[in-house]
């Protein structure tokens, strides 16, 4: 781990150094790797506490620890959210049915540093065709905003390039929840907003390592939580995606660390 020489942006952004890649790397395909696996058991009839078990084992046998499991008192190795679930979805004995949209999210941490994303199974693997265009359109809101990603940029940038691509096609982009710094820890600044006006916010610099994780709903965007004060679904029940990846900036853009290894991050259905 080299971060000795890691320095501070004015805006309190911790700019990492070039040999830091290499550990986000680490753990970024750790995670992308487990999400890679649980794709063949995202199947109706499955129940989502089946699939963190399995998320947890793999975990544990990869010599890793899960960043979720005792944060704030939480007590699963992932997140697993259905359908009109936004994000945070607590895993259950509830089973999945044919068509059902999953949104699976991992954080793990490898050598201190942390690997966190999060992408869409479709259980049974034929969405409606209103839900696989909206899981197509988060997926493409996600990577237009990583392109956006770049020094001499704004966060402003990145939250319009997401905002604009999702309203163009008559979705809306949640505005409760937001991507965030990380590295040798969990959340850190900035908060990475998927909305917002070009031009404004911190200017991108080279060594900022930070997620972009953009939920989209086919619907309305307010969200409201659940009784649990975890779990955060539509207000207007319409359904919800969400994919996410954790990416650092180089000199000339920015390199994900999340990658998936078979190349399964989009589609998984």
């Amino acid at each position: 781990m080299s971060t000795s020489k890691a320095t501070m942006t004015k805006d309190g952004i911790r700019l990492y150094e070039p040999a830091d890649f290499a550990g986000m790397h680490k753990a970024g395909q750790l995670a992308a790797e487990i999400l890679d696996r649980i794709a063949e058991h995202v199947t109706p009839g499955q129940t989502t506490e089946a699939l963190d078990t399995l998320i947890t084992q793999w975990v544990n046998e990869a010599g890793a620890k899960s960043a979720t499991i005792g944060y704030k008192g939480y007590k699963h190795a992932s997140c697993i959210s259905v359908n009109h679930v936004v994000c945070h979805g607590i895993p259950s004995t509830k089973t999945l049915k044919s068509g059902d949209i999953i949104n699976i999210d991992v954080t793990v941490i490898v050598d201190g540093w942390f690997g966190d994303t999060s992408r869409m199974y479709v259980a049974g693997g034929k969405p409606s065709v209103k839900a696989k265009r909206l899981i197509d359109v988060t997926h493409d809101a996600l990577m237009l905003g990583i392109e956006a990603a770049k020094p001499g940029n704004t966060f402003g940038d990145i939250g319009h390039a997401i905002q604009t691509y999702a309203e163009s096609q008559r979705m809306s982009v949640v505005r409760d929840f937001c991507g965030h710094g990380l590295g040798v820890v969990f959340h850190a600044p900035p908060n990475v907003l998927h909305y917002g006006r070009a031009g404004t916010g911190p200017v991108l610099q080279e060594g900022m390592f930070f997620t972009i994780e953009p939920m989209v709903n086919l619907g309305r965007p307010e969200t409201k939580i659940l009784a649990d004060d975890w779990t955060a679904v539509t207000r207007d029940k319409s359904l919800s995606a969400q994919f996410e990846h954790s990416i650092g900036i180089t000199a000339d853009g920015a390199e994900i660390f999340t990658t998936s290894p078979a190349g399964k991050f989009h589609p998984t259905f």
